[in-house]
């Protein structure tokens, strides 16, 4: 177990385990009075209080203005957990006509986020939504475009605190107002202070760690998610964020690839267990309390193992089928298993994909807060704005 709501089964290196054991817990111990650290934790102050925005919550529907990471933890939120959410959020996350094309103009809650508050994609959906009335902006307290444009309109801007950087925003302002008016309970995602004394987290953390390391030092760059979870799509669209961003500088990094499973055994299986061995890989699953059965009646003979049987229970063994080859094979992975989907769990797993990119960003000698050459293409993209 990694916790109560999640069972966890390591890589398994035990190459450099207790050398790593060390960094592990001198580097958390080093970030853990670190402000950004304690947007993870309830010790954590928003910038708006919940009573203030209490008056938001008379909205059925909200549009969410933003990219990367100001987007993607939100909408790993939503799926994961929409099945508790009663109110309707659209996601304007990339430069899309299609987004705009034929949609009735329904009375929403614009909230448009950016941290610089001068991100280009951001500035032209929200321009191209044209509503100047029920806006909320984030943004972080500096003369930008954003700020300028919500005093223009008369909108409330909340504080996107300069020391969390977006793709490691989703437990502050930026994830859990959403989270708020979606009707969730914000502080049930933040158990930082609980799983940092978890002793089978950090074990897991440690295992992560160093076997990662070996991986890479062995040539094996591509870390790939075997996905067995639709809801979890955007949760790995997160991750791919999270670990490229952050860990791909001075030509190091991880190349993170997400597989739909066990759709991709018809697809992408074959290149995983035959071709190069490049990889390590990771399971992932939520156990689903209900789940459809097979019809019995429409059965043939010569597949009445199949009677009786659930998706679940079909899953489960291609799971552990896949798993079983990948053992035989030889194919490094590690697994988690999510036993109950809530926002303790989602939170945890947000919590340990965090903290173990920025141990692999110390361990590789990087910087895995910054993302200087994504800033290069932003410069370059406004000088041919500016030239046409």
């Amino acid at each position: 177990m990694l916790t109560q709501n999640i069972n966890f089964s390591k890589f398994g290196v035990n190459k450099n385990y207790f050398k790593t054991k060390i960094f592990v817990n001198k580097t958390l111990k080093k970030y853990s009075k670190d402000k950004f650290f304690q947007s993870l934790s309830n010790r954590y102050i928003y910038s708006f209080s919940k009573k203030k925005i209490l008056k938001y919550k008379k909205f059925n529907n909200f549009n969410i203005v933003g990219i990367g990471g100001s987007s993607l933890g939100i909408e790993a939120i939503y799926n994961f957990l929409s099945f508790k959410i009663k109110k309707k959020f659209n996601f304007y996350n990339n430069i899309d006509s299609n987004n705009f094309l034929e949609k009735k103009k329904i009375k929403s809650l614009n909230i448009i986020i950016s941290k610089s508050g001068n991100t280009l994609e951001t500035i032209s959906n929200f321009n191209i939504l044209n509503n100047k009335k029920n806006n909320l902006f984030i943004s972080e307290k500096s003369n930008n475009y954003l700020r300028k444009l919500a005093n223009k309109l008369k909108c409330e801007v909340l504080e996107h605190r300069n020391y969390i950087g977006g793709r490691y925003s989703v437990l502050s302002e930026v994830g859990m107002l959403p989270s708020i008016l979606m009707g969730l309970k914000e502080e049930k995602f933040k158990n930082f202070d609980n799983l940092i004394k978890n002793q089978k987290f950090i074990d897991g953390l440690i295992d992560s760690v160093s076997s990662t390391i070996f991986y890479i030092k062995n040539k094996k760059f591509n870390s790939i998610i075997l996905n067995y979870d639709e809801r979890s799509e955007e949760l790995f669209k997160w991750y791919q964020q999270l670990l490229a961003e952050s860990l791909g500088k001075k030509s190091k990094g991880l190349l993170p690839i997400v597989s739909t499973m066990p759709k991709d055994n018809h697809s992408l299986m074959q290149l995983y267990l035959d071709g190069p061995k490049n990889s390590f890989y990771t399971f992932f699953d939520v156990i689903e309390k209900k789940s459809p059965k097979i019809n019995n009646s429409l059965i043939l003979n010569s597949h009445n193992y199949l009677k009786n049987k659930s998706f679940l229970d079909i899953k489960i063994a291609q799971k552990k089928a896949t798993q079983n080859i990948f053992k035989n094979k030889k194919i490094p992975f590690r697994s988690f298993n999510v036993l109950n989907r809530s926002e303790n769990s989602l939170g945890e797993i947000f919590t340990f994909f965090m903290l173990e990119t920025i141990l692999l960003g110390n361990a590789l000698k990087v910087n895995p807060f910054d993302q200087p050459s994504v800033e290069l293409i932003k410069i370059e993209t406004n000088k041919i704005l500016k030239k046409n």
